[in-house]
């Protein structure tokens, strides 16, 4: 069924801070959900009455449009904002006020009701090295850098594999130095490791993808052309995988893959768990 043909529902990440929370658990449950086009918004630093009544004349005209309840997946500190989001006849579900309760019962202190700590300089030594492994990311994305000598992971996959975003999301959120690979058609021509990659072994993590997603991607980036084509992608994706699978490298399929999973089977594979900066 295309995603035309399914159930509309809009979803709004609502914070008085960054919205970072509010997106990544909202983003978890929905995975849980299949049958359903969710639209999602996430409205940030909605940190004072005008913003709150704004971000409700939103999901309002949403819930005119599609002609449904809207979900509010909420990390507002201040519980009055959470109050008047309820009035606007959303579903708003309160990701902060079951954990808060618990801990205060268990703590036996009440919490302090401040904005924007959750990503805030806890340590500066964590987000030096979250900035560092930004940067090696970056310098590393794509093959531009191929001294893999400090990486703490090189991701190999063909073009559009979902290998950039995966190493910024290593990087930002737990300061892992994720290098990657893109594999040529020279390098596909052979199903061995090409010669660079082969000292680095253990580092390596493969991913892949169906190639009709694949085309899909591609043809977004360059219409009509060779490198979009159904067939340039279903022969890519073979032989990577049968190279991948050759030489014995743990892989992954992105197709139906969020990148929060995809990092966490990378690290838990990789043993490189380490606790969010």
């Amino acid at each position: 069924m295309s995603v035309d043909a399914l159930p509309t529902r809009p979803v709004f990440y609502v914070s008085d801070g960054t919205g970072i929370t509010a997106e990544t658990v909202g983003h978890s449950l929905l995975t849980q959900f299949s049958g359903f086009n969710f639209i999602t918004d996430r409205l940030s630093f909605v940190d004072d009455p005008a913003k709150t009544e704004a971000a409700c004349e939103r999901i309002v005209l949403a819930a005119e449009r599609y002609q449904v309840r809207p979900i509010v997946i909420s990390s507002c500190v201040d519980v009055s904002r959470t109050a008047r989001l309820r009035q606007s006849g959303a579903l708003v579900i309160d990701v902060m006020a079951p954990f808060l309760a618990t801990l205060e019962a268990e703590l036996d202190a009440k919490h302090m009701a401040r904005v924007g700590q959750a990503h805030g300089i806890v340590d500066f030594e964590r987000y030096h090295r979250r900035i560092n492994a930004m940067n090696f990311a970056l310098t590393h994305d794509d093959g531009v850098a191929i001294n893999y000598d400090d990486a703490d992971v090189i991701l190999v996959a063909v073009s559009r594999a979902g290998k950039t975003p995966t190493c910024i999301y290593l990087a930002l959120h737990y300061g892992i130095r994720a290098a990657n690979y893109p594999l040529t058609d020279e390098d596909l021509e052979h199903d061995r490791l090409p010669p660079r990659l082969r000292p680095y072994r253990n580092k390596l993590f493969g991913l892949t993808i169906d190639p009709e997603k694949l085309a899909q991607v591609r043809q977004e980036r360059r219409p009509n052309s060779r490198y979009a084509s159904l067939e340039t992608c279903r022969r890519e994706v073979m032989a990577a995988e049968t190279m991948l699978r050759m030489e014995r490298i743990p892989t992954l399929s992105t197709t139906h893959t969020s990148i929060e999973e995809i990092s966490s089977k990378v690290m838990t594979t990789l043993d490189l768990n380490r606790g969010m900066l």
